[in-house]
């Protein structure tokens, strides 16, 4: 097995991930998180080490985009640096369209993927911008 350095592999992976994002679906936003993780930002972080935690970090984020108006969430991948065999640093920036169809800029973040047999998760979120 390799790292998940593969850009149709990462742009699936985060399109699946977006997807799940903007409509809360949590069967497949916890799917995408390895077991224990960790979200770092400026001024916190916290660590899950259960999939009910993971859900529970995303519950608000669904109502939270329909107020805002936003449809469907792109992540436009900056960057890709393998790690390791099985590790992969991505920086992604994430692009928002609202329900007029107009592009809405997001934050930014860097995630540290693991491959395993089924492909990419989550190990780490660190907010960059």
């Amino acid at each position: 097995m390799r790292a998940s350095a593969d850009l149709d592999t990462l742009t699936d992976f985060f399109d699946r991930y977006g997807a799940a994002l903007t409509c809360g679906d949590l069967p497949v936003l916890t799917g995408c998180y390895a077991l224990p993780g960790l979200v770092v930002a400026d001024t916190y972080s916290f660590s899950f080490t259960s999939v009910t935690a993971v859900a529970l970090s995303f519950v608000g984020a669904a109502p939270d985009y329909q107020d805002r108006e936003l449809v469907a969430a792109h992540a436009l991948i900056e960057d890709v640096q393998p790690v390791s065999a099985l590790l992969t640093m991505v920086a992604v920036e994430w692009e928002f369209l609202d329900s007029q169809g107009q592009r809405v800029p997001g934050e930014r973040y860097r995630y540290l993927l693991r491959t395993g047999d089924s492909g990419p998760v989550i190990c780490t979120v660190v907010r960059t911008g």
